[in-house]
């Protein structure tokens, strides 16, 4: 399974880079960054459906996505399109990401708050994150046990970055809301068969609760599937493929927000 791939191939990362960098050396500059912007005030806007916008270059599932791109530039498009966070992809060997993406974006776009996509299973990656200057984590759920998930979001708050739970089905978001997740995504792609089903966070709506941020995750291609999300009570959409394609990524974001 891909998935379990990914997971080692991180967890290997891991090690090299726990290595040539101390935790405590990482904590201290994770510490002395500026206090982080509010990633799920950002997304919850009554009345509306806000857009996390992502900058990737490829994917195992899509191959070749927008290859060359660079993350400053297309920051500043999705921050002046009305994006409310924007996503940036940091693993390498699958996604052909970086941290560095992830500073050069911030530097962009100082004022719009951040997540780290990426494969989490260590603190240590949540100090690297908010080092480099990100607002929020993501935890997937299919990745860990109740453990693992629980030390990562006191990681996320020791470093007070957000944490956006990623679930797949049922039970994973009854998972993620049990262990005190703020912020539930849904994603509609099956990380270890990538078949996508585009009515699955609709479906699972109601077993988020009402103070808890929402986010629909995959398979977003137009306004017609944003206006569906908002009915169905969805806070927020996050959306990489369809943005990192368009010859202009502000003007089709411009566009799923009409």
């Amino acid at each position: 399974m891909i998935l379990d791939e990914i997971l080692g191939r991180t967890r290997a990362d891991l090690a090299v880079r726990q290595r040539q960098r101390p935790l405590d050396a990482l904590v201290s500059a994770a510490r002395a960054q500026p206090a982080a912007r509010s990633f799920g005030a950002a997304l919850r806007r009554p009345g509306q459906i806000t857009c996390i916008a992502e900058f990737k270059r490829r994917s195992p599932s899509a191959g070749a996505i927008r290859d060359g791109a660079e993350p400053g530039p297309i920051a500043a498009t999705y921050a002046a399109a009305g994006a409310a966070a924007m996503s940036v992809l940091t693993d390498e060997p699958f996604f052909g990401g970086s941290l560095e993406d992830l500073r050069a974006a911030r530097a962009a776009t100082p004022a719009l708050p951040i997540l780290r996509k990426d494969f989490m299973v260590d603190r240590y990656q949540v100090a690297e994150a908010r080092a480099a200057g990100a607002d929020a984590i993501l935890i997937i759920v299919a990745a860990l046990n109740d453990d693992d998930i629980a030390g990562l979001l006191h990681a996320a708050a020791e470093f007070s970055v957000d944490a956006l739970v990623e679930a797949h089905d049922e039970s994973e978001v009854r998972r993620a809301v049990a262990l005190g997740a703020r912020i539930v995504g849904v994603n509609n792609r099956d990380l270890k068969t990538f078949t996508m089903d585009r009515e699955l966070c609709i479906r699972l709506r109601p077993l988020v609760p009402p103070d808890r941020v929402m986010v629909a995750e995959s398979g977003i291609r137009d306004v017609a599937d944003v206006r569906s999300l908002h009915a169905a009570g969805i806070d927020a959409v996050l959306v990489g493929e369809t943005l990192m394609r368009a010859a202009d990524p502000g003007a089709a974001l411009r566009a799923l927000l009409a």
